[in-house]
């Protein structure tokens, strides 16, 4: 699947300064400020049906993935981009580039960077709270994309972030490509605190999508990820495996992701 050109609607450079605000001993603040680059948007082709938030994988930019998005044959569909922050990242040895959150390995077992996390999953919501009534959502992403994708989902199934605010929309679909569940630790007590979260979870759509040959989140992250969120309350996991692929997507997948769209948002095709 080629890129092929672009005519797409942008927003203008988006900064973004999400302050979010920890307390210590001292009684004193610490401040975090995230800077989120640009946003790119995909204006759907035929009748708006869905609108859905695509998060890039670490090092990349919302650019790429709204030109690939742009070929899919979902005219329904409207695709927000957003670029993540450049930061140090623990993996890189503190290097700088575009992450979504700190990490330092990329499986369910390294530390999870909750405010990091927040503060990109608040961005992603955000952006769909401004979409009309009557229009499905959802969060989708790649490598540490998906990763923040899973954990939308689990604050909508939670009903709150992980510093405790409340989380603002309902999604209607979750697609994560080659990535891993952060915080999957405590996900099962958090998501079955509540009649109200059990049911969220249960009723939210998922699919993840996974190559065996992944060399950079290997494909036993993969489907940890996928057990481990069928066994704390989401029952509509869909955990799709493909034999040769890498830490990338071929046609192939994004045919299936947009088969699954298209059957889960009800998508008619009309233009």
């Amino acid at each position: 699947m080629s890129y092929g050109s672009s005519s797409l609607g942008s927003v203008p450079v988006n900064v973004l300064l999400l302050k979010l605000l920890s307390g210590n001993a001292g009684g004193r603040t610490n401040r975090r400020a995230f800077e989120f680059g640009r946003t790119h948007v995909v204006k759907p082709r035929g009748r708006h049906q869905a609108t859905i938030v695509w998060l890039h994988g670490l090092g990349d930019n919302g650019a790429s993935w709204s030109q690939l998005l742009e070929t899919l044959p979902l005219p329904n569909i409207k695709w927000i981009c957003p670029t993540a922050p450049t930061r140090p990242v623990a993996a890189f040895g503190g290097f700088p580039c575009t992450a979504w959150f700190d990490v330092g390995e990329f499986s369910e077992n390294g530390p999870d960077d909750i405010e990091g996390m927040d503060a990109s999953a608040t961005h992603a919501a955000n952006l769909l709270s401004a979409e009309p009534a009557g229009i499905q959502l959802g969060i989708g992403g790649f490598s540490m994309g998906a990763s923040t994708a899973l954990y939308s989902a689990v604050c909508c199934a939670h009903g709150r972030f992980g510093s405790g605010n409340p989380y603002p929309i309902n999604l209607s679909v979750v697609v994560g490509l080659s990535g891993w569940l952060p915080c999957s630790r405590n996900l099962k007590n958090k998501v079955e605190s509540s009649q109200d979260s059990t049911r969220r979870a249960a009723s939210l759509p998922l699919l993840l999508c996974h190559g065996k040959a992944d060399d950079v989140v290997l494909y036993k992250h993969g489907e940890k990820s996928a057990e481990v969120l069928r066994s704390s309350a989401f029952r509509n996991v869909t955990f799709k495996t493909y034999n040769g692929l890498g830490h990338y997507t071929v046609p192939e997948e994004m045919d299936d992701v947009g088969k699954w769209l298209t059957a889960r948002l009800g998508l008619d095709g009309t233009r």
